[in-house]
Formats: C-alpha cells, sequence, structure tokens
C-alpha cells in the first residue's frame, strides 16, 4: 500500500509561445513510473482555440489550468510543475486553490513574491535583459490603448541561441513548427494584487535551477530564490531553458524526488 499512495497527478504547465506539446518526453516517463499527468494549454497556446488578441489579462491565460484545478475532487491534490512564464499561472492557481495543491515546481520559472506586485518578477527580469538579448524575438502592441498590451512571438534565432542551445535539433525544430504568439502580460500583473501569504505562500514550494539556460540566466533563477524563499532547491546540470527537451530523464529524477518528499 505504501507504495500506492507514492503515485501522484502531475500537472504541467508551459512557458511563453509554447504548449502542451512541449511535455512529450517527460509525460510517458511520469506515467510508466504510475503518476497520472496532465499537460495543459493555456489560452492562446498549443491546441487552444483562443488567439492572443482575445486574451487580455493574465488570469484569461491562466484559466484553463483553473478549470482543471476547480474540476478536481476534495480530496485530490495535485503537484503542479510550471515552466518559465508558467510560473505566474502555478502562483495564480496557487493563490485561487491552495488547497488542491501538493507541491507547486517552478522550472526555471518565474516566482513572484507577496511582497510585490506580481508583475516584479518580470519586471526585474525585463531590466536586466538588454534588448539585443531578445535577438529576432517580436513585440507588437494588441488591445485598446489603455490596456498596454503587448504580443511576443520567439524568432528563431532566439530559440536557437537561448532557449535550445543544448537541446535535440529535432526538438528545436518542433519548437519551431509549433510556437504561437504570446503575452507577459505585465501592465495587467502591474495592477493585480499581491499574492497572499496565507494562500499562495501556504503551498510548499520547490524551485529547479538549469545552470545552462540562457532565456532565463541561473544568476537571475538565484535571485529569484534569494528574494522568496523557497522549500528545496534542485538543479539540473548541463540543462539549457528547455530542460523538458535537453535533460528529459534528469527532469523525471527531480520530479520522482518531489512527489517522495512533497506528495
Amino acid at each position: 500500500m505504501a507504495e500506492v499512495k507514492k503515485k501522484k497527478h502531475f500537472i504541467l504547465i508551459h512557458g511563453a509561445c509554447h504548449g502542451a506539446w512541449c511535455w512529450y518526453k517527460l509525460k510517458p516517463r511520469l506515467e510508466s513510473a504510475g503518476h497520472r499527468v496532465t499537460a495543459v494549454d493555456m489560452a492562446a497556446s498549443g491546441i487552444n482555440t483562443n488567439q492572443i488578441q482575445a486574451v487580455h489579462s493574465m488570469y484569461e491565460y491562466t484559466k484553463p489550468l483553473l478549470e482543471i484545478l476547480a474540476s478536481l475532487p476534495d480530496d485530490e491534490k495535485a503537484i503542479l510543475v510550471g515552466h518559465s512564464l508558467g510560473g505566474l499561472n502555478l502562483a495564480l492557481a496557487m493563490d485561487k486553490y491552495p488547497q488542491k495543491i501538493s507541491a507547486a515546481v517552478f522550472l526555471t520559472a518565474f516566482m513572484p513574491d507577496t511582497a510585490h506586485k506580481p508583475s516584479f518578477v518580470l519586471e526585474q527580469y525585463w531590466g536586466r535583459t538588454p534588448p539585443e538579448a531578445w535577438l529576432d524575438t517580436q513585440f507588437a502592441p494588441y488591445g485598446e490603448p489603455e490596456e498596454s498590451l503587448m504580443s511576443m512571438f520567439f524568432g528563431p534565432k532566439f530559440l536557437t541561441f537561448k532557449l535550445y542551445q543544448l537541446s535535440p535539433v529535432e526538438d528545436l525544430e518542433l519548437a519551431k513548427a509549433l510556437i504561437r504568439p504570446g503575452s507577459l502580460f505585465v501592465a495587467d500583473l502591474s495592477k493585480t494584487s499581491r499574492l497572499s501569504n496565507e494562500t499562495y505562500g501556504s503551498v510548499p514550494r520547490v524551485y529547479i535551477v538549469c545552470n545552462e539556460d540562457e532565456g532565463i540566466p541561473a544568476k537571475f533563477q538565484r535571485w529569484m530564490i534569494e528574494n522568496f524563499e523557497v522549500n528545496d532547491v534542485m538543479e539540473i546540470k548541463d540543462a539549457d531553458h528547455m530542460a523538458m527537451f535537453s535533460k528529459p530523464h534528469e527532469l523525471f529524477n527531480c520530479l520522482s524526488e518531489i512527489a517522495h518528499k512533497f506528495g
């Protein structure tokens, strides 16, 4: 019976411009270990039918995840894994449904605190990233002028040199074919209430550092950990930003350990 209790429900949340498809290597590994796995497309991502121009807030973007958590039985808890921008989706879910989450895993992800607006970590990242580092990423305004909405679409150079530089070339080509325009929703998050210590802050948090990440550099990952203390820090060596592609087995091992510790 003890072994059965270790089987968990993982909910996987992708980063900006990506979709549930990016977990295709990790999902079967977790399932083969007996876990239940749900990989979610955020709004206007993957095969979700919305376009980014119809999504006006981080809450709207996060709605598919919130609906899944709302549908879970009262006695069921999930382990949430948020990658990159998915850390903000994860945070909103933790704030709304803390009782349904046994642990939140920030995989080289933006991790907000409770002392500042949710936009704070994105603003810090933006301020520390020189414009030339975005390479061929395309930004374009949308919505009403007062909303200050900005779409973002990664170019092939940004994918190649900042996100996928250590990943198999086949996965890079998959990304070039499947990514869609997204948004960081910075202006929206700057108007949002601070996350609560009683809800968001009550969920056990694990941060997984990817030490060869050129998209969110390890130095910035560690700054976020210092900015908002976590329950555990793990590191995947030689992992680029897309650890699910460059180091899927090592990521699986990390999540298996988390399932034992926090599940």
